[in-house]
């Protein structure tokens, strides 16, 4: 069998040390990337209802081209499958088909997919190897990358985890080109997010490159993984377990993830959407306390609102949403300290940083004007 045409990223974490492979048609070669991991000849497969129609076949037939055995679990597709219910089902297959720690289960999907698989795998007989297969740009330039695994409760969203890193992270985005429209560009906000952090010239390249991204140019998106995961592994090489500098990557997340729960995790507001609006919120809120200049904020507004992504709280379909609730939320976010919410602020485009002296009425009023 030819070898695939990838480009790496590595994740220099040691022992815990694996590679991103980004490309095209990996999917159909995974037999090349994974057999190596392999102490059994066999791997468990995880996915969701809308993934395993689209793209299982392809990755079954694959596996037997290569000579590996393999079983699979399908969940329910959306956010609401990352709950007890549904591990507490993944942990008794794993059992049942008898996983042991030397195995390797490969979660196949997006996001939910990877921090439930990732959980399971990660406390499964005190931990057992799993790969991510992101089926999501949202998951191929974030969540798949990093180790961060885990599930949702009444309280807020993954609260419930475990860092748990994978030996393999493959990620072929001639899958993106299933993904509806929606899906992708709230995968493009992380996207976006990368470069908003810590790399003007990227942000500029995307303000050009984004309806490129969207409309399917295979070369602009392995260039936004490819930068993306690279932005990413330099930040969980320095900070493993976000004590530090990775928390820059929460940029937007504090007020997205209040949305998210306000709107019930439901399709009203997907993730990426919920981060779109919230970096806004948090280009605003620096604006407003003099930390940035306003002209960033409006440059930020105006691309994601050139990409049809929404940039305001009012842009979020339904009922208004009260600004009191939205603090609430905030307040049970992980990233709580002390009693004070951790925000990531930038400075100017390129270049954030970690603060929690921010006044609740200053957020406050941010909210209200999104909102408005």
């Amino acid at each position: 069998m030819r070898a695939p045409v990838s480009q790496q990223v590595h994740v220099a974490l040691g022992a815990r040390a694996y590679d991103i492979h980004v490309g095209v048609g990996l999917l159909g070669q995974i037999g090349s990337f994974i057999k190596p991991l392999l102490r059994r000849n066999r791997v468990a497969i995880v996915t969701d209802s809308n993934v395993a129609q689209r793209h299982l076949p392809v990755l079954l037939a694959a596996l037997d081209s290569a000579g590996v055995s393999h079983s699979h679990h399908i969940i329910p597709a959306g956010e609401h499958s990352k709950n007890f219910n549904e591990l507490e089902d993944l942990l008794d297959w794993m059992l049942e088909e008898k996983i042991e720690r030397g195995d390797l289960l490969l979660a196949f999907g997006g996001g939910v997919i990877g921090d439930l698989a990732g959980f399971a795998a990660a406390i499964l007989r005190r931990g057992v190897d799993f790969g991510q297969i992101p089926t999501t740009l949202l998951a191929q330039v974030d969540s798949s990358v990093g180790g961060k695994t885990g599930i949702n409760n009444r309280f807020g969203k993954n609260l419930i985890g475990a860092f748990h890193q994978p030996r393999i992270v493959l990620a072929d985005v001639e899958l993106l080109d299933t993904l509806p429209p929606r899906e992708l560009l709230a995968g493009y906000a992380e996207v976006v997010k990368y470069g908003l952090i810590g790399d003007a010239v990227f942000f500029s390249w995307l303000e050009g490159a984004g309806a490129a991204i969207r409309d399917g140019d295979q070369a602009a998106r392995i260039r936004a993984v490819i930068t993306s995961c690279t932005a990413k592994a330099a930040l969980v090489v320095q900070d493993e377990r976000e004590s530090g500098p990775r928390a820059l990557l929460n940029l937007g997340h504090t007020f997205g993830h209040a949305l998210e729960a306000e709107t019930g995790y439901s399709d009203r507001l997907l993730h990426g959407e919920g981060v779109a609006i919230g970096m806004c919120l948090a280009f605003e809120l620096a604006a407003k306390t003099g930390l940035a200049p306003d002209r960033d904020a409006e440059r930020v507004a105006r691309h994601l609102t050139s990409m049809a992504m929404p940039s305001r709280i009012k842009d979020i379909p339904g009922a208004a949403l009260d600004p009191e609730r939205l603090l609430g939320h905030m307040a049970q976010d992980k990233k709580v300290a002390a009693g004070r919410i951790n925000f990531v602020l930038p400075r100017k485009i390129g270049e954030c940083f970690i603060t929690s002296d921010v006044e609740r009425e200053t957020v406050l009023q941010i909210l209200e004007a999104s909102a408005a």
